[in-house]
């Protein structure tokens, strides 16, 4: 019963890292953050968390993967919500709960960051993982075929780099343009648009 308890211990606290490796990274960076800020932010000695995560890299790519799992898991929620099976419309329903996913913006953030990260190897396989995790899924879970999949991604980079520049709050020609049929979640807090 001891050993059992330790484990789940164990497990609850390193997901406890992991979220706040999350909100931490989203906010400074690879670069920026140090595993005792992380640690910090979690509640949990710096020594603990570099025992349950042997480099800041390390701790880096459990976050982007939980990250990476999240969006997996919230397309699936969209897919099983739409009224409408054809590829279209369960891609148009993955976008839709993606958008409010990110209404949180540290998930997208997180995203930034690691692309900016991606001169670290272990980093840079680890953006390819998640993105060929989200790509294949998308393209299985709605049987849309390769073209639309392209189409879903890129437009979904497009939502990121909009919603990084809150380009929805600019009153400008080529913000309205941008945005014009794009849907999105403002920030925590904030009103649906």
């Amino acid at each position: 019963m001891a050993a059992e308890r330790t484990l789940s211990t164990a497990r609850d606290r390193r997901a406890t890292v992991v979220s706040s490796a999350i909100e931490t990274f989203a906010r400074g960076g690879f670069h920026g953050v140090t595993i005792a800020a992380v640690a910090e932010r979690a509640g949990i000695s710096p020594a603990y968390v570099s025992k349950l995560f042997s480099s800041k890299t390390r701790l880096f790519t459990a976050a982007l993967d939980e990250c990476h799992r999240r969006i997996v898991d919230t397309m699936e929620r969209g897919a099983e919500a739409a009224e409408d099976t054809s590829p279209e419309a369960v891609l148009h329903a993955m976008g839709d709960a993606y958008a409010a996913l990110i209404a949180d913006r540290d998930l997208l953030a997180l995203q930034v960051k690691a692309q900016a990260a991606m001169a670290e190897p272990e980093i840079a396989e680890a953006v390819r993982r998640g993105t060929a995790e989200i790509a294949t899924f998308a393209a299985t879970r709605s049987r849309a075929d390769g073209a639309a999949v392209q189409r879903f991604m890129a437009y979904g980079q497009l939502c990121h780099l909009l919603t990084t520049i809150d380009a929805f709050e600019i009153d400008a020609p080529w913000a309205a343009m941008l945005t014009e049929g794009i849907r999105h979640s403002p920030p925590e807090g904030g009103e649906r648009s």
